[in-house]
């Protein structure tokens, strides 16, 4: 049988107010046991009933206690002990609580630290760790290689096979409708860069292809002056100062800490991930994004494999040419010093 000893409930009736206890009762014909808090009263005036029989199941008993000093009603010590109890186990359960997620953070800090390269020692090797930024290439080695796998048996054929099927004025048309719906994304982080001109052209290109570019397939706005050009929430905390911290290779890609963090951003900055559902608008934002992976892929299917073919170290190589890539562009954001009125507008 439960081993507590009473619940107690309350219930207001004319103004008096009355409590229940319900005793825990034996399987077998023995007397229910109370809590000495019920029996230990001064003075006092108990009566009980017992609405129910014992039979095999709870027992129902109301007492009514009244103090014989002030006839004040008493408040059953039990009920103190119960909600003690239930604070105690809530805190602790708390603290096994915080334990745990303490034990998952030094487990995942203990994994990570093995995944660590060894610093060297030499000085030449060790200004090459330094300049490679690439603690953790045991563990981006092997996402790496993963990675590539993937991309050799499900994401190359795919985008060789819409190579092969879409021709490439289509290809075209979608590529700019792709880099067009990013567009917002592109004129956030403009602001956030704190550089108006190149937000405006932002804006100005958003307008411009989704109107007379009829959704982005055609880009009006690069012949009208207004090219396109990259900038993301990693670049925009570059250009505030923010170092890249450690080399990263995630499954999207080659990355950082920085480039990380600001990858989630841009998906928080895509007004595409905020479309309400019906209309067909959430369907369209998985193809848009699966296109765009596609996409991406058949723009650079030569190219990637004239590295795995001809590089020494492949890895190596897309480390160096994507940290390279990153810096200059974030310094292209930091000198772009041109006025927030356009040139055409003079």
């Amino acid at each position: 049988m439960a081993t507590e000893i009473a619940k107690i409930y309350s219930s207001r009736q004319k103004g008096n107010m009355q409590r229940a206890i319900f005793v825990p009762c034996p399987l077998r014909r023995e007397a229910l046991p109370l809590h000495p808090a019920f029996l230990m009263v001064e003075k006092a005036a108990i009566t009980g009933l017992f609405s129910r029989p014992c039979g095999r199941h709870k027992a129902k008993v109301k007492v009514a206690m009244i103090s014989g000093r002030n006839g004040s009603r008493l408040r059953p010590r039990a009920r103190d002990q119960h909600d003690q109890t239930r604070e105690g186990s809530s805190v602790h359960r708390r603290f096994r609580l915080g334990t745990l997620c303490l034990g998952l953070v030094l487990l995942g800090a203990t994994g990570c630290s093995s995944m660590k390269a060894p610093v060297p020692t030499d000085p030449d090797a060790l200004a090459e760790y330094k300049a490679a930024n690439d603690p953790y290439e045991p563990l981006n080695r092997k996402m790496f290689n993963m990675t590539m796998k993937f991309d050799k048996w499900a994401l190359r054929p795919v985008a060789k096979a819409y190579v092969w099927a879409v021709p490439r004025p289509v290809r075209n048309s979608l590529g700019n409708m792709i880099t067009t719906m990013n567009e917002p994304s592109v004129f956030f982080n403009d602001v956030g860069a704190g550089k108006p001109r190149r937000a405006g052209d932002s804006f100005v290109r958003w307008c411009i292809n989704m109107t007379a570019g009829v959704g982005g397939l055609i880009d009006v706005a690069k012949m009208a002056g207004f090219p396109h050009h990259d900038n993301d929430a990693g670049l925009t905390m570059a250009n505030w100062g923010i170092s890249s911290g450690p080399y990263l290779f995630l499954p999207m890609g080659p990355s950082s800490f920085r480039d990380g963090i600001g990858y989630g951003i841009d998906q928080g900055l895509s007004p595409w991930d905020y479309v309400p559902r019906g209309y067909g608008l959430v369907s369209f934002n998985w193809a848009y994004n699966m296109m765009g992976v596609v996409h991406g892929r058949s723009e650079h299917l030569e190219d990637l494999d004239a590295l795995q073919r001809d590089a020494l170290d492949p890895y190596a190589t897309i480390r160096s040419a994507y940290q390279q890539q990153r810096k200059a562009q974030a310094e292209a954001i930091r000198n772009d010093r041109r006025a927030t009125v356009p040139d055409w507008y003079q």
